[in-house]
């Protein structure tokens, strides 16, 4: 069984592969953040959806994902038609182009971890790679479920609670609802800020080719 030094250890070099994604961010196209890649990749995988859809599988609120929705249609690489199911809405669809700019975004992953793995070994980049998968089965959907190591929310300070007026009833606890039951993945995990990569998992690399 493994140690807390070793499960420390491993904290910290998660925590250093944000270097990594960093580098690989600034392989993208000037015009293609991360999270609009995300968004292209989404559509590729899941094919054509309305934005509430999108925003579910993003985990994301609604506005953040018509923001990133709009910067992928103004530059062409996906199709919003409206839909013939409900006339407020609208579909969303990759086309041509948004494939086009992911096999270009691939392209050039691979070409950066080539560069930087080109004297790993096929049988080191297959472990890595399996444990990678093997880490990210380990952690399931997070998405589907509160986190049981989520910080509690900030206590008010000692000053406000004694200001606050005492209730004349007795305020009945909150029902906390169902419990979330985890899932198969629908979509890779993303988040908000347009900041790390899109991960190898979510199929839009490839593996770098032995040199």
């Amino acid at each position: 069984m493994a140690t807390q030094e070793q499960y420390r250890e491993l904290a910290r070099q998660l925590s250093a592969t944000a270097a990594i994604q960093r580098d690989l961010g600034r392989a993208l196209p000037a015009d293609c953040p991360p999270a609009s890649a995300i968004v292209l990749m989404v559509l590729n995988r899941h094919g054509e959806m309305r934005m509430s859809k999108l925003a579910e599988l993003l985990s994301i609120d609604m506005s953040v994902t018509s923001r990133h929705a709009a910067h992928v249609a103004e530059r062409g690489w996906i199709d919003r038609q409206p839909d013939p199911q409900d006339k407020r809405s609208r579909l969303l669809r990759i086309n041509a182009r948004g494939r086009s700019l992911l096999d270009e975004v691939a392209d050039r992953y691979t070409e950066v971890l080539a560069h930087y793995l080109s004297d790993w070994s096929d049988a080191d980049l297959g472990q890595l790679n399996t444990l990678l998968a093997r880490l990210r089965g380990s952690f399931g959907d997070c998405r589907a479920r509160p986190s049981p190591f989520a910080a509690p929310p900030p206590r008010a300070p000692a000053a406000d609670l004694a200001a606050a007026p005492a209730p004349t009833t007795a305020v009945p606890a909150p029902d906390p609802g169902p419990v979330p039951v985890p899932g198969p993945d629908p979509a890779p995990a993303v988040e908000p800020d347009p900041g790390p990569p899109p991960s190898a998992d979510d199929d839009i690399t490839r593996t770098p080719a032995k040199r």
